[in-house]
């Protein structure tokens, strides 16, 4: 059992350390579609979605795309109160 353990270690290990980084072809859209005015101000990947920060003129949204598609999945404007 312990010689078990040893070996899936070992293989996480492997994968991990060993791995080049690449993603697969197709899994990542070519192009995102934002507003013609909105200027990108960070992303980040977040459980297989693009979260992008933009601001459009004086408003700040966070738009979430697919990463496979390009689709965008929903939006969520930012406001003070």
């Amino acid at each position: 059992m312990f010689a078990g353990f040893i070996a899936v270690f070992a293989a996480i290990f492997y994968k991990i350390n060993y791995s080049d980084g690449s993603v697969p072809k197709g899994t990542i859209a070519s192009s995102i579609a934002i507003g013609p005015k909105a200027v990108v101000e960070d992303m980040e990947l977040v459980d297989g979605r693009l979260v992008v920060l933009i601001r459009e003129g004086e408003a700040t949204a966070l738009l979430h795309f697919d990463t496979a598609t390009g689709s965008l999945l929903g939006r969520t404007n930012l406001v003070s109160r």
